[in-house]
């Protein structure tokens, strides 16, 4: 009896555990069915995000895929009128230590495109190969801290005059690069992730709208164009390289002014104005048809006033930066600091950049001596800007720098028509 007992409740303890392995068979399954589901519709999602992802990614692939033709740039000689600005950006461009030029004005009116033409104007330059800071093979100067290794392996290359514009919304470490911290503490590298200021070392750094730029990266960008240097550091860990371009703003003063202690770091500031002579206006509407109907045809028109410039400008950069250089007299310059304390005028950034601007202006000229007319040319441009104290003042016109200008060297201010 027992014995039945016995065989009868291992009967029934092996079909509980049957039913029990059943039971947790079917749900694993169950879960293993929605999990399965999950990931099949996840696969799916996938799919549809990849396929949709891939055209746009093909599109913005196929211009550096197609071919290394590159689309024109409107001539920087066909712009018609905006000398002032035309001057201060070749002014710049000669000698960029003048730092930076400052483009107010009515909307519509080139500012962009001519920023943009004097970049293509420019000659292609020597680079080593592959190096994120367009670094110069023959100057130490212009080279980042792995410049030297990667010439060795890499050589040799040329490239347009590096052209980057900087988005209103960009951050700090687009701006400035950042450095992969996890590498650096896993690994035991530098991993830096260069920034716009790297790739607009020896080229033009242009700003559209700078007047509604974050004020603390409109002094990012003015500390570098002043030093040449940019500095990253992020727990501990530092890096510079060089940052050496030309800062361009531009903006429309109705929609606001930027402080005077950012706009006086500007080395000039020019104003942009709407052409109100109607043959000139006809001929800028002429001028942009042409180009528009057949840019490649155009361009080539023009290709002989472009190549005569960009040689002046060549050889003005040559002059300077000769032994002999460009001499500025000593009672021009003692009247050129007079100018700036009558002006009252802060600081001496005022001396120092109609100083540079007007040795820059002589070179384009091909005069090794600066003369009164080459600080006449310039001087409205470099301290018009300085002499607004009160956020709420507009910027001078010209017209103090221009009675002051007269009263100390006793001549006429020169113009434009006189140029």
């Amino acid at each position: 009896m027992k014995a039945v007992l016995s065989i009868a409740t291992a009967a029934v303890l092996s079909m509980d555990s049957a039913v029990s392995f059943q039971l947790s068979t079917s749900s694993g399954a169950l879960r293993g069915g929605r999990a399965q589901g999950r990931s099949m519709r996840g696969q799916v999602q996938m799919q549809a995000v990849a396929e949709a992802v891939a055209p746009a990614e093909t599109a913005h692939q196929a211009p550096a895929a197609s071919g290394k033709k590159e689309r024109p740039v409107f001539p920087f000689t066909s712009i018609v009128g905006q000398e002032e600005m035309k001057l201060a950006l070749i002014l710049n461009v000669i000698d960029p230590k003048i730092g930076g030029l400052m483009c107010m004005g009515e909307r519509g009116t080139g500012k962009t495109t001519t920023i943009r033409a004097v970049a293509d104007l420019l000659p292609l330059i020597d680079i080593i190969r592959d190096d994120p800071f367009n670094s110069s093979p023959t100057d130490p100067d212009l080279q980042g801290p792995d410049s030297p290794d990667l010439l060795k392996s890499t050589g040799i290359a040329q490239k347009k005059v590096p052209m980057v514009d900087l988005p209103l919304g960009a951050t700090e470490d687009r701006v400035c690069g950042t450095i992969d911290i996890e590498k650096a503490l896993t690994e035991g590298v530098k991993a830096f992730e260069p920034g716009l200021l790297a790739k607009a070392n020896r080229g033009i750094l242009y700003v559209d709208e700078v007047n509604l730029l974050d004020d603390h990266l409109v002094d990012v960008l003015l500390d570098s164009a002043a030093s040449g240097w940019n500095t990253v550091e992020r727990e501990g860990i530092s890096i510079r390289h060089p940052a050496r371009f030309v800062l361009v703003g531009s903006g429309n003063p109705e929609e606001g002014e930027l402080r005077p202690q950012l706009l006086d770091r500007f080395g000039m500031m020019a104003e942009i104005y709407t052409v109100k002579d109607p043959e000139l206006r006809v001929q800028v509407v002429q001028s942009r048809q042409d180009f528009d109907r057949n840019p490649q045809k155009y361009v080539k028109e023009v290709e002989g006033p472009q190549g005569t410039l960009r040689n002046r400008i060549l050889k003005a950069q040559d002059m300077l930066q000769s032994e002999e250089g460009v001499s500025l007299p000593y009672d021009l310059r003692v009247k050129i600091s007079q100018v700036c304390a009558m002006l009252d005028v802060d600081g001496l950034r005022g001396d120092i950049v109609t100083n540079r601007a007007a040795k820059a202006h002589a070179a384009f000229n091909g005069r090794s001596d600066v003369t009164v007319e080459d600080i006449g040319r310039v001087v409205n441009l470099c301290l018009r800007h300085r002499l607004r104290k009160d956020p709420l003042q507009q910027v001078d016109s010209g017209e103090r720098v221009k009675e002051v200008f007269e009263e100390v060297f006793g001549e006429d201010l020169p113009t434009d028509d006189e140029e």
